[in-house]
């Protein structure tokens, strides 16, 4: 048997079998590519809503057990460590977080109480991190964390 027998040929890849496969995941990465490169802005979107259902479950906890809602003052912090202030969270029995979260672009979310679109708010000032905006820009708030 010689060393380039029919047995060590098959080993490897011919040159236009090479070329084959890279024009095909060119043409893949072709068609796919415009549609992923669009996504994260949304993916951002849906992170905040999931982020601001978690921290408006952990309030409703919070209430239960304390019977008021922290203020604004006392703020999300009240949901890791217990608070000072008024109203007094005598019943304390968090953390309801482990921490509170910034938002996907990394700012704070902000929290009202009593909130003005509801009994509290809690909102990300979204992607230009003020008030108002459309599409990634606008404000995402338990408010309209369901209908967007």
């Amino acid at each position: 048997m010689t060393p380039y027998s029919n047995a060590h040929a098959s080993r490897g890849f011919t040159l236009i079998e090479v070329m084959v496969v890279l024009v095909i995941l060119g043409v893949l990465i072709g068609l796919v590519a415009p549609n992923v490169l669009g996504e994260p802005e949304k993916a951002r979107i849906v992170a905040a809503k999931t982020d601001i259902r978690t921290i408006e479950g952990a309030l409703q906890r919070y209430k239960l057990e304390n019977y008021n809602y922290p203020s604004t003052q006392q703020g999300l912090a009240a949901l890791v460590s217990q608070p000072s202030g008024e109203p007094p969270a005598r019943n304390w029995a968090g953390p309801y977080l482990k921490q509170v979260p910034n938002d996907p672009w990394q700012n704070p979310y902000q929290y009202l109480s009593p909130g003005v679109k509801g009994e509290v708010d809690i909102y990300s000032l979204g992607r230009d991190g003020r008030p108002g905006g459309t599409g990634p820009d606008a404000d995402i708030g338990n408010w309209n964390v369901d209908g967007q």
